[in-house]
């Protein structure tokens, strides 16, 4: 039997789980009767935002007849990945675990920001990749332009690319007989010691950790003593399955196969995605490459809330960080919140994925601060820190230099739009480097600009300047040096930490009072003033104040002499100058999240 390594990528929303689907149902691993949109895509989230956040990998049998007109049977293992681009991790991770990848473009929309990110992700993998061109079935679609496009863009010949539509199943008998005929079988040694690669893990409350391995070389078989090289540990494989797409036991899982193994696993902390088993008997000498280390770039502190518990929440960070190596968290407290997480994530519809997994699938109440970026400080006796929470900036006079990260962004965009989005970039202190034209009506600009300017609203302002047609990609290239300072906000006199910014200096003043004016909106009025100031180390460069409520206490003073109204005036206003003193202001958490929206 031969088999067939391969993933599908594509820009989001272009039909990636709706192939895969179809894939399934034409090699008759499903009918027509379980038939349903999003078969691999097992998250209620997935479904309810129609997006593909985690990778699945599924196994079925297909019988394909030779250019002979010999029939063989071909295992096809193939890896549904994200489109998004702050899953990008998900998709590297995916190729590490196959020869081949089905790059799918959308008929309608032609060549998008992700579609060239996944398909230099797949050429610098080394896979053999399949160009497909999906939703030929919809009366926009224009099958030839978008030819052109990738022939223009990513450099595969037009006539080459399969059209299809996942929809009706058009061109599906096409694209099995390419991948089983243009596809490499795995490269693997049979009779090596076994060395298996782990590209995804759950965590089961009855099994304990179930791992997703792809087999370089060797087998794994049910009863083998195993060793996970990375963290040095043994155990004995009880359990060893395929996704066919449900998941059915096996007895060995030989080299180029796909399938997970369970151990009864019960310290998370055992698996590492990226790491190698091998045999303990007859182990492998050296690991397999793994994944590169990843580094976050966006981070925020979750802080728990209601009935929730410090320990609770986690557990429940534990149990996610083995699913998704992407996300990672350390202790963290705050004279305002008590004490949770600082977390990591790779943007901030990661961070918004974290926090719905959360409070979905383990039941927790989270308070969220708003999101900042990694900083690298250059100290005066020449050493670099690196920090991701503002408050963590070390004084002034040890500090020589701020460095940002800088990251290069390429947008795809219709031509008519690009006056205004080159307004937008230079707004946010981007740097043009150069355009190129897809066809007569589209463009790509790129882009060196702070991820700081980034993170928060830049993607929605992207969406209403291109009318919904701009897509983007970006990564991270450096660390620059920038006129950056550190923006305390002061609630009545006292510093609050959750709510300082690191910004540019020209834009700190306008900054701050923003923010203020924000604040001002979001806390409720005490029974005394509430002076709200934005400060640079010692000066302030913008003030608001939350008035006093009112309360009349000389309502009961009906005529008489005005000597006894003015006496109880001034009662009235030494009780406010000492409850100032004494008095805590409430802050909700609405205003911690007033620092997101940076817009006007």
């Amino acid at each position: 039997m031969q088999i067939r390594n391969f993933s599908i990528v594509a820009h989001i929303d272009h039909g990636k789980s709706t192939l895969s689907d179809r894939l399934l149902m034409r090699a008759g691993a499903i009918t027509e009767r379980e038939f349903h949109n999003q078969m691999l895509d097992d998250m209620d989230l997935e479904r309810e935002r129609g997006i593909t956040i985690k990778a699945s990998a599924v196994t079925v049998f297909h019988m394909h007849t030779n250019a002979q007109g010999v029939e063989e049977e071909f295992m096809l293992n193939f890896i549904d990945t994200p489109g998004h681009v702050d899953f990008h991790y998900e998709v590297q991770k995916a190729l590490q675990a196959c020869e081949g990848a089905i790059l799918v473009v959308d008929a309608t929309q032609g060549v998008q920001a992700q579609t060239v990110a996944n398909a230099y992700a797949a050429i610098e993998a080394g896979l053999e990749i399949i160009p497909v061109i999906n939703k030929i079935d919809l009366p926009s679609a224009e099958p030839i332009r978008v030819a052109e496009e990738i022939e223009q863009v990513l450099g595969f010949a037009a006539e080459d690319a399969i059209l299809v539509s996942a929809k009706s199943g058009q061109g599906i008998d096409e694209l099995l007989t390419r991948l089983c005929n243009q596809l490499p079988g795995p490269r693997g040694k049979a009779d090596a010691p076994p060395r298996a690669l782990i590209f995804d893990s759950i965590y089961d409350d009855y099994r304990g950790v179930i791992s997703y391995v792809r087999v370089v070389d060797g087998a794994l078989w049910k009863g083998q003593k195993i060793r996970f090289m990375g963290t040095d540990k043994e155990y004995q494989i009880t359990d060893l399955g395929k996704l066919v797409p449900q998941p059915k036991q096996v007895e060995r899982i030989g080299t180029g196969e796909v399938g997970f193994v369970i151990a009864t696993i019960r310290d998370l902390h055992d698996v590492r995605i990226g790491d190698t088993i091998t045999d303990v008997e007859n182990p492998a000498t050296e690991q397999l490459p793994g994944y590169k280390p990843i580094q976050q770039m966006v981070f925020c502190d979750f802080y728990p809330t209601g009935k929730t518990q410090y320990d609770e929440l986690r557990d429940a960070m534990d149990k996610l960080q083995l699913n998704d190596s992407s996300f990672s968290f350390s202790p963290e407290s705050s004279d305002a919140l008590g004490f949770g997480f600082r977390c990591g994530f790779l943007g901030l519809l990661h961070m918004e994925i974290i926090q719905e997994r959360l409070e979905r699938e383990f039941n927790i109440e989270i308070v969220q601060t708003a999101p900042t970026v990694t900083y690298e400080i250059k100290m005066t006796d020449g050493s670099i820190k690196r920090i991701d929470a503002p408050s963590e900036l070390p004084s002034p006079t040890y500090v020589e230099e701020i460095r940002e990260p800088f990251i290069k962004m390429n947008l795809i965009l219709p031509a008519e739009s690009v006056g205004a989005m080159m307004k937008l970039c230079e707004d946010r202190r981007g740097v043009y480097q150069k355009t190129e034209y897809i066809g007569a009506t589209r463009m790509i600009l790129e882009y060196e600009i702070p991820l700081a300017e980034v993170i928060y609203d830049f993607y929605d302002k992207l969406k209403s300047v291109t009318r919904g047609y701009g897509t983007m990609d970006y990564e991270v290239i450096a660390f620059r040096r920038g006129e950056l300072v550190k923006l305390d906000i002061l609630v009545n006199g006292d510093r609050v930490d959750a709510l300082s910014v690191i910004v540019h200096r020209d834009l700190a003043e306008a900054r701050g009072r923003k923010l203020l004016i924000r604040l001002k909106a979001e806390i409720s009025k005490h029974l005394f003033e509430i002076p709200l100031q934005a400060a640079i180390g010692g000066k302030i460069v913008a003030r608001e104040t939350i008035k006093s409520m009112g309360k009349d206490v000389t309502a009961k003073c009906y005529g008489g002499d005005v000597t006894r109204k003015r006496k109880l005036l001034e009662k009235q206003k030494e009780g406010k100058k000492r409850m100032k003193r004494v008095g805590s202001v409430d802050i909700p958490q609405e205003a911690f999240m007033a620092i997101l929206q940076s817009d006007d």
